[in-house]
């Protein structure tokens, strides 16, 4: 595979390196984020998170594939493509019977298409997705986290990948990959873990898209919650949890 291309926020990490006030050891773990990330692009290449044709079919992905695969979501999506109930206005005007039908490949189908329901309530009754990319990140944040069924990680996932925000997405596989890295404690809350990330990198939507994407990819094919298939990840040489297994 050939070199990574280097994106655009590569400078101004550097940048923010240099004048971190927090000491030797703060800027070696910024420069182990980076140096993370690095590996990990070069490793797997971009990852063109998140595969939605559009904003509002980002946000329906985004509550499709809790608890679930991806290739599941992918299967209702397109049967909600087919009835032509991938618009906003079409998925309020759709009864929740209907919805729970389409969606059933998700699975929880009836929990999401109640979850769904109430998500695009939100979004007609404050004047659709536009109307709602003029709020700032914590006031659109505090306004999802208040709809049923929309967690931190929904939410997020919703701001980073359908409104473009600066907002690190956490999850099971954050989590696992750092502590076994030795950056994070086994027990790191969500907010912890976002603070973690958010403190020590720019503040950079493309950035944040694409580490999230590539702490998924190397979750899912390398550092599995068990029998993990250490020999050949590209970050073993920084991983306890690697040498003890080597």
């Amino acid at each position: 595979m050939g070199e990574a291309p280097i994106l655009p926020w590569s400078s101004s990490l550097e940048g923010r390196r240099r004048s971190i006030s927090g000491g030797r050891e703060e800027v070696s773990r910024q420069a182990d984020l980076r140096g993370i990330f690095d590996r990990l692009l070069t490793a797997f290449g971009p990852q063109g998170w998140w595969p939605g044709e559009t904003p509002f079919e980002v946000i329906v992905g985004a509550v499709l594939t809790q608890n679930t695969a991806w290739a599941n979501v992918e299967r209702a999506i397109w049967n909600l493509k087919g009835a032509g109930a991938l618009e906003l206005e079409a998925l309020h005007r759709i009864d929740a019977e209907r919805l729970a039908e389409l969606i059933r490949p998700s699975g929880y189908y009836n929990m999401k298409a109640r979850r769904l329901k109430e998500l695009v309530r939100f979004l007609v009754e404050r004047g659709g997705i536009e109307a709602l990319s003029k709020c700032g990140t914590e006031e659109l944040r505090r306004a999802l986290l208040g709809i049923n069924g929309v967690g931190k990680e929904t939410a997020d996932s919703i701001l980073l990948y359908a409104f473009n925000r600066p907002v690190f997405v956490v999850d099971a596989y954050t989590k696992r990959i750092f502590h076994r890295l030795g950056h994070l404690k086994e027990d790191a809350g969500y907010d912890d873990v976002k603070g973690f990330f958010e403190e020590r990198l720019p503040r950079d939507a493309a950035l944040y898209n694409e580490y999230h994407a590539l702490i998924v990819r190397l979750g899912k094919e390398r550092c599995r919650k068990t029998r993990p298939l250490c020999r050949g990840c590209p970050l073993s040489d920084l991983c306890p949890s690697s040498r003890n297994k080597l």
